[in-house]
């Protein structure tokens, strides 16, 4: 990662020739040294993506004024197109509910410079992990969801969401179900985890209900939120086999090492511009 030095292109347009070459020849002809470009085309939906970073260090003009110089380029081939500083670090907020596992990971990863954000606050429907996130010297706040006065609740984070400029949000084991106010003030900027048994483990303990059933693989998906409940396009997944000599306790360890796994990529790859959407799937380059 060259955070000091570089930007990334990220666009998607029709499939048709020539694509990759007019952008190469703009960066080219405006000094830009290009350090990687990742490609994909869907036959299917005739479109084209990419994602290409260059060297900033030198390029004959500023990254604000893309735009402009751009502009012309991506009306021919009628892309939708973003550009973004690597050393851009989003403002991210976390929500949590009891379980601090994919909290700690977080946390602990932002704190090593593995997530390139900022974490400016914690929000929780418990005060369980006020204490770690004040470890980590995050501010926590602590919103209660009575079951008769949502909406309310709903309006509080909005409110300290927007206070912060959060431009991320990660459920982190957040307990709650978002509403279509909420999901719609965010779109594709809510990044939610859940174990990967869903449908089939619906409810409360699903990695106890999964043992007593005796699953051999179990895991955990990351995806965008979407007003279709657990049904988002997904960023990652990860798996993991068990087997019959462990315990029920030991299953939930590991299905909780998956689910930190798959939300700590998702948020890395959405804060380092590596994902677009494919109709109701991802295209992630890595």
């Amino acid at each position: 990662m060259k955070a000091n030095h570089s930007a990334v292109l990220l666009l998607q347009c029709p499939e048709r020739k020539g694509v990759v070459a007019a952008i190469a020849n703009f960066l080219y002809q405006n000094d830009g040294n290009i350090l990687q470009t990742d490609e994909y085309s869907d036959p299917e939906l005739d479109l084209f993506m990419m994602r290409v970073e260059w060297e900033v260090t030198g390029f004959r003009f500023p990254v604000e004024q893309f735009a402009q110089h751009f502009g012309p380029l991506a009306k021919e081939f009628s892309m939708q197109w973003t550009v973004h500083l690597t050393s851009y670090r989003p403002r991210a907020a976390i929500m949590v509910s009891r379980s601090g596992h994919c909290l700690a990971d977080l946390l602990y990863r932002h704190h090593i410079g593995e997530l390139p954000c900022e974490i400016p606050v914690v929000i929780s429907n418990h005060e369980d992990q006020r204490e770690l996130a004040e470890f980590y010297k995050i501010p926590f706040h602590q919103v209660h969801v009575a079951i008769d006065a949502k909406d309310q609740a709903a309006r509080e984070v909005l409110a300290l969401l927007e206070a912060q400029r959060i431009e991320l949000v990660v459920l982190a084991r957040y307990m709650q179900i978002l509403s279509q106010e909420f999901i719609s003030r965010y779109p594709n900027r809510i990044i939610n985890i859940h174990h990967s048994f869903l449908p089939a483990f619906v409810g409360a303990k699903p990695y106890h209900r999964s043992f007593e059933r005796g699953v051999k693989l179990i895991g955990a998906t990351s995806h965008y939120v979407t007003e279709v409940l657990d049904e988002g396009p997904i960023i990652e997944q990860q798996v993991a086999r068990v087997d019959h000599s462990m315990t029920a306790a030991d299953v939930t360890a590991i299905g909780q090492d998956t689910e930190c796994l798959a939300l700590a990529r998702a948020v890395r790859w959405h804060t380092e511009n590596r994902v677009l959407l494919d109709g109701r799937r991802t295209v992630v380059f890595r």
